[in-house]
C-alpha cells in the first residue's frame, strides 16, 4: 500500500528575490560552471546547500556538510525560507520543448510526502543500479541539515487519469524558467476532501522510481539509523502519472574515450559479423530513424570519426537496446567490463545526439553510440519483475528542480 501525506514545506519568500535565481537543477546534473553561475546568481541559491563549495581549510567542524546546514537555519531565520501555514500537496507542472524532436508537451504531477519502503515489501521499485559513492555524499548532507532539499521522481500507474483531474491547484506560488527553458509552476492542493480523494486513489498503485535512486536509498539508510525520528519515515516525493501523454524519456548516448589501440575501421569490421552495419547519410537521417522505435530490431548508431553506422540485428523476446549495448558491444567487442562501466573509466553519458556527434568530431572522443530512448512500457515491466537496468538507461525530461519545496525532518 502506497502511503502518501500532505505536509508544510518550507519556501522561499519574497524577500529571497526572484525565484528563477533561487532554485537549481538536481545536484548530479550541476556541472561546475552551473555551480559558478548559480554562486552568483544570489547569496540565497540552493546550490549553497545541496553542492556548496570545497576548501582545502575543511575539517571535522567545518565543511560542505555543516556549512549547508548552517545555511538552511540561518535562512529559516532570516526569513528567506518560511514554513506554509497548512498541510498542502503541491501541484507541479512543466512545459517545455522535447530534445532533437521539437515537440512541445506539458508533464504535471504533484509533491507529496511518500512513506520510504524496502524494496522488499514490493510497493517501491527501482529499475536502475546505484553506486556507493554518491550515496555517501547525500547521506552526510542529510546527516548534517535533516532536511530534503529535491524530490525523488515517482511513477505511478493511472490510465484512466483519475489522479491528473484533481491537480488543479489555485493560485500560483512559483513560474519561473529553468536554464533550458522549461516553465516550471508551482501551486497548492489544501483541500481536505481533494487531498483525501488523491491519498486513496494512490494507495493500491506500485510506485516506480524514475529519477532519484541514489537519493531515495539514501533517505532509506537515514530512516534505519533513525528510528527515533518519525519524520525519517518520509521523503518529498514529486509524484507523475505514467500513462500522462508530458512524460518524456529521452536517450542517453554513450560517449567513448581513452581506449587503447581502438581503430574505427576494425570495430565495424568486427560489428559486421553479428550486426547489419549501414553508413547514414547525415546526422538528421539517424536523428529521424532513431526516433522511430523498432519494436522487432535492435539498432544502435555508431559515430566515428568518418561517418555514422547504424547498426542493427534481430530483437530477441524482451530485450532492451541499453543492456544489448553493454553486453555485447561494450562487453564483448570493446572489453570494457562492468567495474569499468562503474567507474565510467571510459564512458561519458551525454544527452542529445548533436552533443554527442561533436564530441567525436572534434576529436576528444574516439566513439559514440546513440540510442533509442527506451519505452515506458519496457521499463516498467522489468521494474516490477523485481529487475533492474544499466545506470544512465532513461533520462526523464525536464529533470525536476531543487529548492521548489523543501521538507525539514
Amino acid at each position: 500500500m502506497a502511503i502518501v501525506k500532505p505536509f508544510k514545506a518550507f519556501r522561499y519568500t519574497a524577500k529571497a528575490g526572484d525565484p528563477a535565481r533561487l532554485v537549481t537543477q538536481p545536484y548530479d546534473k550541476i556541472s561546475p560552471e552551473m555551480q559558478a553561475r548559480y554562486l552568483e546568481n544570489s547569496p540565497f541559491n540552493l546550490v549553497r546547500i545541496i553542492l556548496g563549495e570545497r576548501f582545502a581549510s575543511d575539517d571535522d567542524k567545518n565543511n560542505v556538510y555543516t556549512r549547508a546546514a548552517d545555511y538552511l537555519e540561518n535562512w529559516i531565520q532570516e526569513g528567506i525560507l518560511a514554513q506554509d501555514s497548512v498541510p498542502a500537496f503541491y501541484a507541479y507542472s512543466q512545459e517545455f520543448e522535447v530534445p532533437d524532436t521539437g515537440e512541445r508537451a506539458v508533464r504535471k504531477g504533484f509533491i507529496g510526502l511518500g512513506k520510504i519502503e524496502d524494496y522488499s515489501a514490493k510497493v517501491v521499485h527501482r529499475h536502475e543500479q546505484t553506486l556507493s559513492g554518491p550515496k555517501k555524499d547525500r547521506l552526510n548532507l542529510l546527516r548534517a541539515a535533516h532536511a530534503h532539499f529535491g524530490q525523488i521522481f515517482m511513477l505511478y500507474p493511472d490510465p484512466e487519469q483519475d489522479v491528473d483531474r484533481l491537480l488543479d491547484g489555485g493560485k500560483p506560488l512559483m513560474d519561473v524558467l529553468d536554464d533550458y527553458q522549461a516553465r516550471h509552476r508551482l501551486s497548492a492542493i489544501t483541500d481536505p476532501a481533494t487531498i483525501e480523494e488523491i491519498q486513496e486513489l494512490l494507495a493500491p498503485r506500485k510506485l516506480l522510481i524514475a529519477d532519484g535512486h541514489h537519493r531515495y536509498e539514501t533517505a532509506l539508510a537515514f530512516r534505519n539509523e533513525s528510528r527515533g525520528i518519525p519524520s525519517a519515515g518520509y521523503v518529498m516525493m514529486t509524484f507523475v502519472n505514467m500513462h500522462s501523454p508530458g512524460l518524456k524519456i529521452l536517450a542517453t548516448h554513450r560517449v567513448l574515450r581513452n581506449l587503447d589501440g581502438f581503430d574505427g575501421r576494425k570495430f565495424l569490421e568486427h560489428a559486421a559479423n553479428g550486426w547489419t552495419v549501414t553508413t547514414c547519410e547525415s546526422v538528421d537521417g539517424v536523428r529521424k530513424a532513431l526516433q522511430i522505435p523498432q519494436p522487432d530490431r535492435v539498432r544502435i548508431a555508431a559515430v566515428t570519426r568518418g561517418a555514422i553506422h547504424l547498426l542493427e540485428r534481430p530483437r530477441e523476446e524482451e530485450e532492451l537496446d541499453v543492456p544489448v549495448l553493454h553486453q555485447e558491444i561494450l562487453g564483448d567487442m570493446l572489453g570494457i567490463g562492468e567495474e569499468a562501466v562503474r567507474e565510467e573509466k571510459y564512458i561519458t553519458y551525454v544527452r542529445g545526439i548533436d552533443a554527442a556527434v561533436a564530441q567525436v568530431k572534434d576529436h576528444s572522443a574516439q566513439i559514440a553510440f546513440l540510442l533509442e530512448p527506451t519505452p515506458m512500457e519496457d521499463m516498467a515491466r522489468i521494474a516490477f519483475a523485481g529487475g533492474v537496468m544499466p545506470q544512465k538507461s532513461t533520462d526523464f525530461y525536464p529533470k525536476l528542480l531543487s529548492g521548489v519545496t523543501i521538507y525539514r525532518l
